[in-house]
């Protein structure tokens, strides 16, 4: 059993290769997609625990978690997980085991300033065979032996064991969803139509083994998980997005993002700030405001990333400022994407305010999804 077990796998992996370069992942042109696809609406009323699992009737869904980590000698590590579940334009109504209907794609990422750059590791696979999946009514993903599961109680489950670097977590909520846009339904452009269904669970208590180099660490922090799920996500002009989720030190909870205009200016934004007693304060475009304070240049691809950004939110102002330069990831081998996803430290008009994940992407090219 276990010699056509590796069969199969070896199957699945070689099939998918092909397909990852055909498909491009992020390559979703809205004329060709398939009628079988949705699209993300306003007046679409999120329900828990319904939601916290696959949406297969959209095109591109994620779970993303992001956490800063502390060993037990203090020392401070960044850690990024993303499952992607990917829909292609392949026949659904096709009862073939190896019909590659959904993608499954997964990042695991450390940020040990020990090191000095960002350690990472990706796989890829079609759905199927047990191997691969994103299940429906909970979250529950894996691709291969890593997994990301939420249990009954709502703590979530991260096993995901590289050759290098591998993480063994516990996330724990403390704080109530946050839902993006106030009820869920998250604008990304000009067009209501470019949108995407996205909450965020902030303040996630942190427990568990970090492996680097395979040797365990017990580690303790706080973690932030969004998923976020659409169709038609982004605007044709629009060249990529810098983003920003951040446990700040007195219980709030801040998300901002901005998309850029291919000729770099603001094409949309938004923020929300949750305080810790539960009030929401949401901004608008004109609000919120992506500054580059510094940046640095990858030696790999060239790029330039303004890895220190000051944010405006209204009359607030906060200086996110990396915990170390090189933080790029490449993803070519996956999602054909090159990005950078660094652990920063915040400070809120001048003090001092909490720690985040900054995310900017289409640097290296222009994304199309």
């Amino acid at each position: 059993m276990q010699f056509l077990k590796s069969i199969v796998k070896c199957c699945q992996l070689i099939l998918i290769v092909p397909l990852i370069f055909l498909l491009g992942f992020l390559v979703s042109n809205v004329h060709s997609e398939s009628s079988r696809l949705l699209t993300v609406v306003p007046d679409y009323k999120l329900t828990f625990p319904h939601d916290y699992g696959a949406h297969q009737d959209f095109r591109i869904e994620w779970w993303y978690a992001t956490g800063w980590l502390k060993t037990e000698d203090k020392e401070p590590l960044g850690f990024q997980i993303t499952f992607f579940r990917y829909a292609t334009d392949h026949d659904t109504a096709n009862p073939s085991l190896f019909a590659p209907k959904y993608l499954i794609i997964a990042h695991l990422a450390l940020s040990d300033p020990a090191v000095g750059k960002l350690l990472h590791e990706e796989k890829t696979a079609r759905e199927g065979f047990g191997l691969a999946y994103a299940k429906e009514g909970n979250t529950d993903v894996k691709l291969d032996d890593w997994t990301l599961v939420k249990e009954e109680n709502g703590r979530y489950l991260v096993d995901m064991q590289g050759d290098d670097i591998g993480l063994q977590l516990s996330l724990t909520p403390t704080q109530p969803v946050l839902l993006q846009g106030g009820d869920g339904f998250s604008r990304k452009g000009p067009k209501p139509e470019q949108a995407s269904y996205y909450y965020s669970e902030p303040h996630l208590a942190v427990t568990g083994t970090v492996f680097r180099q395979n040797k365990p660490q017990t580690v303790t922090g706080s973690a932030w998980l969004d998923h976020e799920w659409s169709t038609a996500y982004l605007n044709e002009d629009a060249d990529g997005w810098d983003w920003v989720g951040a446990n700040l030190d007195d219980g709030s909870a801040l998300m901002a993002f901005q998309i850029r205009h291919k000729d770099g200016s603001k094409l949309w934004s938004y923020a929300a700030l949750r305080n810790a007693a539960g009030e929401l304060t949401l901004f608008e475009p004109e609000q919120v405001d992506f500054t580059p304070e510094r940046t640095w240049q990858s030696p790999y691809t060239d790029a330039v990333y303004p890895v220190a950004m000051r944010i405006r939110t209204g009359e607030i102002e906060w200086l996110l400022t990396p915990l170390f330069d090189d933080q790029e990831l490449d993803a070519n081998q996956s999602t054909g994407t090159v990005y950078w996803e660094g652990a920063v430290t915040l400070t809120r008009d001048e003090q001092p305010a909490g720690r985040g994940y900054l995310e900017l992407t289409g640097y290296v090219s222009a994304l199309d999804m």
